[in-house]
């Protein structure tokens, strides 16, 4: 087998994982997350490592799409409170610094909002919500995930891109928004 083969063949199994991975997410916890991101006042938003590099993408779509959004450490990043929103993703579930920053998220009286690839491993995080994408983790414990053949949490952070690209599609079709309108509040300075 060449490369281009090999490249091929990796590739159609990691689209039937993410596809598995889709296919396994709970209605009901996708209309409850979607509730709250289009009706927070505000959101704030971390994560670590690759899950924070799609969790940082989010970010920058909740904007086009008219969202005030919140990298958590931007040093411009007000004050977080009532009405507020703030959308924590913790793939394994056990990572230690998120927990004090939940802790602190939930005195200023903001909603909490995880996704998780690994919802038993919350370390009772007080949390309102939790959304379960049911892909494997790195250290994830949760053996209702979509197991992959694929190293680390890959697999997780695939689906989280993917997840939250489709997530900002489905709000701008909520809020009546269309493509033009969400590039109009793209950076123009580049």
């Amino acid at each position: 087998m060449n490369e281009k083969q090999a490249l091929l063949q990796a590739a159609r199994s990691a689209l039937r994982e993410l596809e598995a991975v889709f296919q396994a997410v709970d209605e009901q916890a996708l209309e409850e997350l979607l509730d709250r991101l289009q009706q927070a006042r505000r959101v704030f938003l971390t994560g670590a490592g690759r899950e924070g590099i799609a969790t940082r993408g989010f970010a920058m779509r909740l904007t086009h799409l008219g969202k005030q959004a919140h990298w958590l450490m931007d040093d411009t990043t007000p004050a977080m409170g009532p009405g507020d929103l703030f959308l924590c993703v913790n793939g394994s579930g056990c990572i230690a610094s998120i927990d004090g920053t939940l802790e602190r998220a939930r005195a200023t009286g903001a909603s909490i909002q995880i996704v998780t690839g690994s919802p038993c491993s919350l370390q009772g995080a007080q949390k309102d919500g939790v959304f379960f994408l049911p892909a494997a983790v790195y250290k994830g414990r949760d053996k209702r995930v979509v197991p992959s053949g694929q190293p680390m949490g890959n697999l997780f952070e695939q689906a989280l891109f993917l997840f939250f690209d489709l997530c900002a599609v489905r709000l701008a079709e909520r809020m009546g928004l269309s493509y033009a309108q969400m590039e109009a509040r793209h950076r123009n300075i580049e």
